[in-house]
């Protein structure tokens, strides 16, 4: 298995956190849904630096180098300032409540004036 992180500088690029929301809403979500491979993606945000990213779980190497859509780098701009991939040395999952991941995230809560 492979991690990857991803982040990009927002400031300058014309996006928000707010508008790259809306891109998961509408779009993203759904999208990566069906990527061949991926085990778990999940978007994260830091509104007081203005990072937007991702973490994302493969199945393997060869997933993970897969080419994916470029469609927030289209968004924002510009590729991101950081793409690093590493070796994932153990999995497990705790003890928990909620019956599954999907669907879940400040992006996904409804949206003012919805």
């Amino acid at each position: 298995m492979k991690a990857a992180v991803v982040w990009w500088e927002l400031a300058g690029s014309g996006q928000t956190i707010e508008s790259l929301r809306a891109f998961l809403r509408d779009e993203a979500v759904e999208r990566f849904a069906a990527v061949e491979g991926l085990r778990l993606k999940f978007w994260i945000s830091d509104p007081a630096t203005e990072r937007w990213g991702a973490v994302l779980l493969w199945e393997s190497a060869e997933a993970a180098a897969a080419p994916l859509p470029a469609l927030a780098a289209q968004l924002i701009g510009r590729p991101p300032v950081q793409r690093t991939l590493f070796d994932v040395e153990a999995t497990v999952e705790g003890s928990y409540a909620l019956p599954g991941l999907s669907g879940l995230g400040l992006a996904l809560e409804s949206p003012p004036g919805r």
